[in-house]
């Protein structure tokens, strides 16, 4: 039976007897690189001078980067904006006291050896904003490969021990499904305003990298 018509007879309720069962496999990566988000936030009475503090400095920042070994490539910008704040009044309306500009950029550590370092230059250079670490497996999708066979052997294993139990055998496979799994989300990260000498400590542990499967068997 192949398989876009299996999984269509599967689902209608006509493929005959068959047991479906979901398989999980998962592996441990250590990751290999890692992402920051970092920036500036600058004040001032206008919306000009708030904008030309925050350029300078943030250029300071990139250029810093850049002058650290890290490509252009890698250095990419995330956000950037310009808010009015105001003060409020109890007898008359709220008015602009002040702007803020936003200038913020994902940062991609390519040599994990160097994260530390990297956060502690980018307070260094002028960067009052830290928020994220996001640790990556370059080649997850490989890795996940092994995760993959494991959730396969898995899934036929639950299938196999329910079709004896039934007193039926298990027969040929008619359908496989891999479901994509969530990403873990980002790693808070907060930068302290004064950094001593020595980096900040980082550990970057391990990834898991995990497959679900479903799968149907007819039985016999």
């Amino acid at each position: 039976m192949p398989g876009a018509e299996a999984q269509e007879r599967v689902a209608r309720g006509d493929a005959g007897r068959f047991v479906m069962v979901a398989g999980h496999g998962s592996v441990e990566a250590a990751p290999d690189d890692a992402e920051i988000s970092t920036g500036v936030v600058t004040e001032a009475a206008t919306a000009r001078g708030a904008l030309s503090a925050n350029s300078a400095a943030m250029r300071k920042v990139i250029d810093g980067l850049k002058a650290a070994g890290l490509s252009a490539g890698d250095i990419q910008t995330q956000q950037f904006n310009i808010q009015p704040r105001y003060r409020a009044y109890k007898d008359r309306p709220q008015e602009i006291e002040a702007y803020s500009v936003r200038n913020q950029v994902a940062v991609k550590v390519r040599d994990l050896a160097r994260l530390g370092e990297i956060l502690d230059q980018v307070v260094t250079l002028g960067a009052n904003q830290a928020s994220n670490i996001t640790f990556n497996v370059s080649d997850a999708e490989r890795r996940k490969d092994a995760a993959r066979k494991l959730a396969v052997e898995n899934a036929m294993h639950r299938a196999r021990l329910l079709a004896e139990a039934s007193g039926a055998r298990l027969g040929p496979v008619l359908t496989i499904t891999e479901e994509v799994l969530g990403v873990r989300p980002p790693r808070p990260m907060v930068a302290r305003s004064s950094m001593s000498a020595e980096s900040v400590p980082i550990e970057s542990g391990s990834e898991t990298l995990s497959v679900r499967v479903e799968m149907s068997f007819a039985l016999e």
